[in-house]
């Protein structure tokens, strides 16, 4: 018998043959749905994995790239390392034998170098120490140039000049011999004067200038010698330096003789920074009072020449060390420095044919005349 339906009617065979069919295909096709939507799910998952796969690729190429910078780094510092580090320079230290006692000066450790701003009291201080302590050591310290009268001495002092004392003192006994006045000279043959002067050297422009004064002090001081600064520069080849000997020397009258010696051992020094002469004449002039200007060229001049020199100064042996801001520029040792010493410091004869008594008592020899050797 057929079933009834839910309306009260009956369902035909057919009607029921077809409900299971289509029952079936419902269940297929919710099969088929399950199917698709796991497939879907696991092509995501499929998809999800890929891409952490290349994430995880990348972060793995990253991490390649850093750990191959790292290295490069490493190798780097580790080649900079190899490299030797530059060596150190050197610093220059005096010598043990530099800072050992000289004989009757301080210790070289207690040399002052005064700052760059030492005050104008403590300058004037320390150069007028300096010149007492030389004129100890020079108290015979003298014009090195021979004379018997203020014309001799004006002459003399022009020739000397690019030539030394000795040289001048060689030649100018000849010279006075035969023309012992300035009118002598004034009327003397060029050629004969330059014979004599030869050995001075410039022979020809000291000619004219020893005949041009004395044909000047002839005509406008009446062959006499001025004894004054402004009339003596006016003289053919007299300065203020050669004027400043002649009335220091000749007349007793103060002033400072700026000549190659004293120009370098005032700086050397630190007593003034000038190197125009007449700037200098005036800076070392301030520090001293004018009755010392005279002595005091002398005391530096003959330090200059003996002790301080240009090149090798005799550091090691030199009296005023203690007070010398320059200390060390020359030979420290004190038995090297003792071979630098030149004329009565060094046991040599002095520059004068004709010395004063007093360096002769001091141990001083007189030079050799010219040709004597």
């Amino acid at each position: 018998m057929g079933e009834q339906s839910p309306d009260g009617g009956r369902k035909t065979a057919k009607q029921n043959k077809t409900e299971p069919v289509k029952k079936a295909a419902s269940s297929q096709g919710a099969a088929s749905a399950k199917k698709a939507a796991s497939k879907a799910g696991a092509s995501k998952a499929t998809a999800s994995k890929a891409s952490g796969s290349k994430a995880s690729g990348s972060k793995a190429s990253g991490s390649k790239a850093t750990a191959s910078k790292t290295s490069a780094a490493k190798k780097a510092a580790k080649g900079a390392a190899v490299k030797k580090a530059p060596a150190p320079k050197k610093v220059a230290v005096a010598p043990k034998k530099a800072t050992a006692r000289l004989k009757g000066t301080a210790p070289a450790k207690a040399v002052v170098h005064p700052p760059g701003d030492e005050s104008p009291t403590a300058l004037v201080r320390r150069a007028r120490r300096i010149n007492r302590e030389l004129a100890e050591v020079f108290p015979y310290a003298h014009p090195e140039l021979d004379f018997e009268n203020p014309f001799q001495l004006v002459v003399a002092t022009v020739l000397s000049a690019q030539t030394t004392d000795l040289r001048v003192n060689q030649t100018t006994p000849s010279l006075f011999a035969k023309y012992p006045t300035p009118e002598d000279l004034a009327a003397a043959n060029p050629e004969e004067v330059e014979e004599i002067l030869r050995p001075c050297g410039f022979f020809r422009a000291k000619t004219k200038s020893v005949i041009g004064l004395s044909k000047a002090l002839v005509e406008d001081f009446g062959g006499e010698v001025p004894g004054r600064l402004e009339d003596l520069v006016k003289l053919p080849g007299v300065g203020r330096k050669t004027a400043f000997v002649v009335l220091g020397n000749a007349f007793g009258r103060p002033g400072i003789t700026v000549d190659t010696h004293f120009q370098r051992l005032v700086r050397r020094w630190r007593w003034t920074g000038e190197s125009d002469p007449d700037k200098i004449e005036a800076a070392i002039g301030a520090l001293f009072p004018k009755s010392d200007w005279t002595d005091l060229s002398h005391h530096v001049i003959w330090h200059g020449r003996r002790i301080c020199h240009a090149r090798k100064p005799a550091c090691g042996a030199c009296p005023i060390a203690p007070l010398c801001p320059a200390y060390g520029e020359g030979e420290t040792d004190p038995e090297k420095a003792k071979k630098l010493l030149k004329y009565e410091k060094g046991g040599f004869p002095g520059q004068r044919l004709k010395p004063p008594q007093a360096y002769l008592d001091a141990g001083g020899t007189p030079a050799p005349p010219l040709g004597a050797g």
